[in-house]
């Protein structure tokens, strides 16, 4: 029987606290329960498994970061869009780092499906049409985007930036103008890619 009280809203709930506190790795439905002071099988009424408790954490995740973005890029474009938008994982990132991770699992099929997902790549392809990009080089971008602001993000979170000068934030919006300056000057698709002979 199912413990009043407990709903699967609220376990996933507690689910991203305890990644934040202790690693999107250290999520169990057994550290779950003790968190609950219950027994590991009460939980089975409302999640099937750890791996299932891990995908309603990556799809609250997900939903969470593309609320935010959204509120970010409203009304903004250009440079001011990417660098709201760049802030809004960084931020994400520093305050829920076990969210976060828990965002970027590999969902099957349909958890994708029906994952804010989409509405992160919309965002990101809004966020490239004021450097008017288009067909293939946006998807290039968008994968630029990602590779620049995640890689970035696990660095600092690791320590990697701690014990050299300048400050993270100094190289953060170096980082920031530099993407503008690509974005604003991408370079034209080489012969191959056109499908021509050089």
């Amino acid at each position: 029987m199912a413990r009043a009280g407990l709903t699967v809203e609220r376990l996933t709930e507690a689910g991203a606290e305890l990644a934040d506190e202790v690693g999107f790795a250290e999520v169990t439905l057994s550290a779950l329960a003790r968190r609950f002071d219950v027994k590991v099988a009460s939980l089975y009424s409302h999640v099937r498994s750890s791996r299932d408790l891990k995908v309603r954490i990556a799809l609250y995740a997900l939903e969470e970061l593309a609320d935010r973005g959204a509120d970010a890029l409203a009304g903004r474009a250009g440079k001011d869009a990417l660098a709201a938008f760049a802030d809004v994982h960084r931020d994400y990132a520093r305050a829920h780092p076990g969210r976060y991770d828990a965002a970027r699992l590999r969902l099957g099929p349909e958890d994708a499906a029906a994952s804010a997902g989409s509405r992160h790549a919309r965002m990101t392809r809004a966020v490239l049409r004021g450097y008017d990009l288009t067909g293939p080089d946006q998807t290039h971008a968008v994968r630029l985007l990602g590779s620049v602001f995640h890689g970035y993000v696990s660095l600092e979170l690791a320590g990697g930036f701690s014990h050299s000068a300048p400050d993270s934030q100094e190289s953060w919006e170096r980082i920031i103008d530099a993407l503008d300056a690509l974005l604003r000057t991408w370079p034209a698709p080489t012969p191959t890619e056109r499908g021509t002979r050089p």
